[in-house]
Order: structure tokens, then C-alpha cells, then sequence
């Protein structure tokens, strides 16, 4: 099986023209080798995917073409244990972060705009 489908099938991605992609500007590697789309996928492969929704490192445990629910797409790869406590730091990270630009509304103040000044300065 192609690995564009089995990554939309085991819903990496939203659609397959997301996962070519993904194949093309090498954030998917296949036993440590980047991969193209048309590259065949088996049982027991090492697959590291970069995404929107972070980092994995699975290995492949079952190969269907068919897009089914989110309960059997779990079923088809194994995630590391690694890969989790990584993409759980990020989410923490990024929770703990504060937002500059989501809190402010509308067009900046003058004090708004002579802050960012001085912090652009600065760097």
C-alpha cells in the first residue's frame, strides 16, 4: 500500500493530497530514509511524521486503505513512548506560553505601537 494513503487512512492527515505533500517536502521518513508518496508501506515499518499536530514515531501495525473512524485508525500503528512525552511537553509549552497578538484587539494603541518599538530595537 502507497504510504500517501495509509497516512490519510490512519488520519495523519485530512486528506490524501495532504499527505503527498507532507512525502514531498520530506517531513515523513520511513526507516529513517525520506520518502516519496508512492513508496510502499509494510507491517513493522518505522514511520517519523511531521504535522500540524506535532512530531510521531510510529511503527506500522496494520496497512488498510479504507478511511474508517478515529477508533480503528488508532489501531493501525504503535506511537512510541518517547514520541507522546514530547508531543505532551510541546502542549504544555505552548499552553504556558501567553499570546501577544490573541489578547490585544483591534488596531494597536500609540502605547501599544511605542512599546513594540522599543522591543524591536532591543533586538
Amino acid at each position: 500500500m502507497r504510504i500517501d494513503k495509509w497516512l490519510w487512512s490512519a488520519r495523519f492527515f485530512k486528506t490524501r493530497s495532504l499527505a503527498i505533500k507532507a512525502c514531498e517536502l520530506s517531513r515523513v521518513t520511513s526507516n529513517g530514509q525520506s520518502t516519496k508518496p508512492s513508496k510502499d508501506v509494510r507491517l513493522g515499518d518505522q514511520l517519523q511524521i511531521k504535522s500540524d499536530s506535532g512530531d510521531f514515531q510510529v511503527e506500522v501495525l496494520a496497512v488498510s486503505d479504507i478511511r474508517g473512524p478515529a477508533a480503528l485508525a488508532q489501531t493501525m500503528y504503535r506511537e512510541s513512548d518517547e514520541s507522546q512525552e514530547l508531543r505532551r511537553k510541546v502542549a504544555e509549552e505552548r499552553k504556558a506560553n501567553p499570546h501577544f497578538e490573541a489578547t490585544r484587539q483591534g488596531k494597536p494603541t500609540k502605547r501599544d505601537r511605542r512599546d513594540l518599538g522599543r522591543f524591536h530595537s532591543f533586538n
